[in-house]
């Protein structure tokens, strides 16, 4: 078999890299930062630390091309946001050593800048959040004569803000805080959204993920969103195997619009005021929770590398349902919001624990990844 060079080894990349590996393919994890857990999988052939695909962009694609001579014809795919924007702007240069395993940046930049996703749903009638870009100050104080608060002020481009930042969006209460979060993120050379909020706990969230090719959804699979960390702004820490059938077609007609191929995460949320699940983002590159499809018998990761590897398009299957993930450290971190703030019920937030479940990283019969989660959680603790 090809190998497979997965760029970037955090959870991610750590799930894409079981996927894989246990349907025999070579992974190669090429990582940028130690602090990833991926790379010591038992499913890792070679590790090879890589320059980091943001700061040092032109480094990084350097650093792919010149391990072409070792891996010509590898099944190159990005794991992080950073490494798939520098993939995919460099994509008609890595096709002529590797099969690209990412779209072109004309269609990447349609996800990865969410001011083009939502301008794409107002155009094709898509629900979403009424969302505004500002350009000053004003259109701030304008958008405030309207708004309904919380509201939402999030990055157009959201892996660069939370590197700088460590969080995804802020949740503005007031004027004054929305104006503060504006202020910061123009100050840092972030452009912004500013965005309704959607009423509902973490519960109304839904995954729609999808392998499509030829302008057709191939393969799906829909995972509710239990629990986030952080709670109101997070990413999941908890998801749970469903049938959605309300997000099909609003998640095909997103990524038909986009003109997308291959593997996309559309994340949506259930309106509380009327039931309309909004549209929230679209990630093309594999998600947080991948190892729960897996799970479920969809192997997203596997999928696309035996399609654009050997050509195999794939046919629609069947999902399981009932199956819970969860991202230990993470929900733990989250607990005190839900069961004091939240005054969730106990019984409810063990239920995923008790019912049949997969962990993001915790896994018997490979152990070192949740080791090294733990180590460097300890040493970041220490750090500061």
């Amino acid at each position: 078999m090809e190998p497979a060079l997965v760029l970037g080894s955090h959870t991610v990349g750590l799930g894409m890299t079981r996927a894989l590996g246990v349907m025999g393919v070579p992974v190669v994890a090429m990582y940028y930062d130690e602090a990833d857990h991926g790379y010591v999988s038992k499913y890792v052939q070679e590790r090879i630390r890589s320059p980091h695909p943001e700061r040092n962009e032109d480094d990084f694609i350097e650093f792919l091309v010149g391990y072409a001579t070792r891996f010509e014809g590898s099944f190159l795919i990005p794991a992080s946001d950073a490494t798939l924007a520098a993939v995919s702007r460099h994509k008609e240069l890595l096709e002529r050593h590797y099969i690209v395993g990412c779209p072109e940046w004309e269609i990447t930049k349609l996800f990865v800048d969410k001011k083009h996703t939502y301008a794409l749903a107002d155009r094709y009638g898509i629900p979403a959040p009424k969302t505004t870009v500002p350009r000053s100050v004003e259109d701030v104080e304008r958008y405030a004569n309207e708004v309904q608060y919380p509201c939402l002020v999030k990055p157009c481009q959201g892996h660069q803000y939370f590197e700088v930042f460590h969080r995804k969006m802020v949740m503005a209460n007031s004027f004054d805080q929305m104006l503060h979060a504006y202020r910061e993120a123009t100050d840092a050379k972030f452009e912004v959204v500013l965005q309704e909020f959607i009423p509902g706990d973490s519960s109304h969230g839904v995954n729609y993920n999808s392998y499509s090719w030829g302008g057709k959804a191939l393969v799906e699979f829909t995972a509710a969103k239990i629990r986030n960390a952080p709670r109101d702004t997070g990413s999941p820490c908890v998801a749970q195997s469903q049938f959605v059938s309300e997000v099909l077609e609003p998640g095909r007609r997103i990524l038909q619009a986009m003109d997308f191929h291959g593997y996309a995460c559309t994340e949506f949320k259930r309106d509380a005021r009327d039931g309309v699940y909004k549209l929230m983002e679209v990630n093309g590159r594999h998600n947080l929770s991948s190892l729960l499809a897996v799970s479920c018998g969809i192997n997203f990761p596997w999928i696309h590398y035996e399609h654009l590897v050997h050509g195999k398009l794939p046919e629609a299957l069947r999902q399981q349902t009932g199956l819970y993930w969860i991202d230990l450290v993470r929900d733990l971190s989250a607990s005190p919001g839900y069961l004091f703030k939240e005054r969730y019920p106990v019984r409810r937030y063990l239920k995923p624990y008790l019912d049949p479940h997969v962990f993001a990283i915790l896994d018997s019969t490979d152990p070192k990844p949740f080791r090294k989660r733990c180590s460097s959680l300890l040493k970041s603790v220490f750090k500061h």
